[in-house]
């Protein structure tokens, strides 16, 4: 999947900053190192405060005594963002518009609307893009990236494309950095039609940034699996001189696949074959980003023969599997009750010195344990140990209620005990290893008697016989009856 597509480095380093400082009152560092005053921290426990209603909010901060600029708004918001409800924020950001009226800065303001576009509040989104229009203020090029990619993650492009239309009462140039924006946004979501539209008729605009909006065009054809327009925009970046790298020949085998898991299963691995031979005739070597996209769509079709198949032709291919190939080889076989294959898989991984995630260990261990297969989840829980990897809480929890709920109380005791004498926190109640307390699971076979006391053709098997064929006679002299009077 791809986010917003090329934001600039100035956007990136901003939008790191946000998503990394989290914390209760910490200050934006982008606006202040220093630390924070009482009276600013009393005014943002004020705002986060959940008690009373949006008029005592505004009443109380009439009262407050603290000098307000615009860089108090903005460390207030910063600080407040992932504590304070929505409508408190909002209503504090509308006080302090009409208490510093001109006073507040446009960068300020423009960062308001992104903090409220983030939290993909449309209402607020929608209160302050129309004072920001009727305030005369300027509409930055990074505040309508973020406003129309959260339009269109709600539903409402047609919005979205009605303000890039009308930038310049914004304030906003309309230039290729907009066209950009506006062509990713609708793209991520799949309104390649629309984006197509925009392109047509700002053609001017797209010089310098041809490979983004090809880019852009090929993902969102992507999305709607929609492989005769993806191949055409792959057309058209040839005959247009735009370069295909190894992310425009993925994104298309990536719709390719998506389609035929649907409508044809068995054109998987010869089409995505036919792909790969195209991309090393213009010199794009397929990774195993490329064939993991493959196995997946195998996978969720479960051809179990055609994904062993794959991973040994990365093999003899020179492309080295990583671990979420071999992921995803053994997760089918498992799930098709090749336990002993999978296992040989998940062997030869760690054979190769590949470490995976503990991700990989978890998924896997699920699908044994949703099959019922306990056993070989055990033995691969062992190879997870060995790995030192960590984080066994969350297998043990899994393990000691199936054990136990199974009957083999013996071993889920002896999984706690192991688990209480590494440190290891479980989520678990004790509970579970009281047999007094625990229904175990009995599987049961219901048996159907039929009762054939009384019944004559059960007594004389031979006459169900003579009947069968003394009805075969009867229609072919009906046949024969029915020939003679025509």
């Amino acid at each position: 999947m791809m986010p917003f597509l090329f934001r600039p480095e100035r956007l990136r380093f901003l939008t790191q900053i946000i998503n990394t400082q989290k914390p209760k009152n910490l200050l934006c560092s982008l606006y202040s190192s220093t630390t924070t005053p009482p009276e600013l921290e009393e005014l943002c426990k004020l705002v986060s405060s959940s008690i009373g209603g949006l008029d005592d909010l505004e009443s109380s901060l009439n009262l407050f005594k603290l000098s307000l600029s615009s860089l108090v708004v903005t460390q207030v918001i910063n600080s407040c963002e992932n504590e304070a409800p929505t409508r408190r924020l909002l209503r504090f950001f509308l006080w302090s518009v009409k208490n510093l009226s001109s006073s507040l800065e446009d960068k300020d303001f423009n960062y308001a609307v992104r903090v409220f576009a983030k939290k993909k509040d449309h209402t607020a989104m929608e209160i302050l893009i129309s004072d920001l229009r009727n305030g005369g203020r300027v509409m930055e090029n990074q505040t309508f990236s973020v406003v129309a990619e959260m339009l269109v993650k709600l539903g409402r492009q047609d919005e979205a494309l009605g303000i890039f239309k009308n930038l310049e009462k914004f304030k906003c140039p309309r230039d290729s950095f907009s066209l950009t924006a506006i062509v990713g946004a609708l793209c991520a979501k799949g309104h390649a039609r629309k984006a197509e539209g925009v392109v047509y008729h700002h053609k001017e605009m797209i010089a310098g940034v041809e490979p983004c909006i090809y880019r852009s065009l090929l993902y969102g054809w992507s999305v709607q699996e929609n492989v005769k327009e993806a191949r055409r925009v792959i057309k058209e970046m040839k005959s247009a001189g735009v370069e295909l790298d190894l992310y425009c020949y993925n994104t298309f085998l990536r719709c390719l696949c998506g389609k035929n898991v649907k409508r044809n299963p068995s054109g998987l691995v010869p089409e995505a074959l036919n792909v790969m031979m195209e991309m090393r005739s213009y010199r794009i070597a397929p990774t195993s980003i490329s064939y993991n996209i493959l196995l997946s769509c195998l996978g969720r079709t479960r051809r179990v023969k055609e994904s062993c198949r794959i991973l040994d032709l990365m093999k003899k291919s020179g492309c080295a599997p990583d671990w979420i190939s071999y992921y995803l080889v053994a997760r089918v076989l498992y799930l098709t009750g090749r336990f002993g294959k999978g296992n040989i898989i998940v062997d030869e991984m760690i054979e190769h010195g590949l470490t995976p995630d503990r991700k990989f260990y978890y998924d896997l261990i699920g699908v044994l344990c949703g099959v019922e297969r306990v056993n070989f989840a055990l033995e691969l829980f062992e190879r997870m140990k060995k790995s030192s990897l960590g984080g066994y809480g969350p297998v043990y929890d899994v393990f000691i209620p199936k054990l136990c709920s199974g009957g083999d109380f013996e071993k889920g005791r002896e999984l706690w005990d192991e688990a209480v004498a590494t440190g290891v926190s479980l989520s678990c109640s004790s509970d579970v290893l009281d047999p007094s307390i625990i229904e175990v699971f009995k599987p049961t076979r219901k048996v159907v008697e039929v009762n054939l006391k009384g019944c004559t053709m059960a007594k004389n098997p031979v006459n169900i016989k003579q009947n069968t064929l003394k009805g075969k006679k009867d229609k072919k002299k009906k046949k024969k009856y029915a020939s003679i009077r025509k």
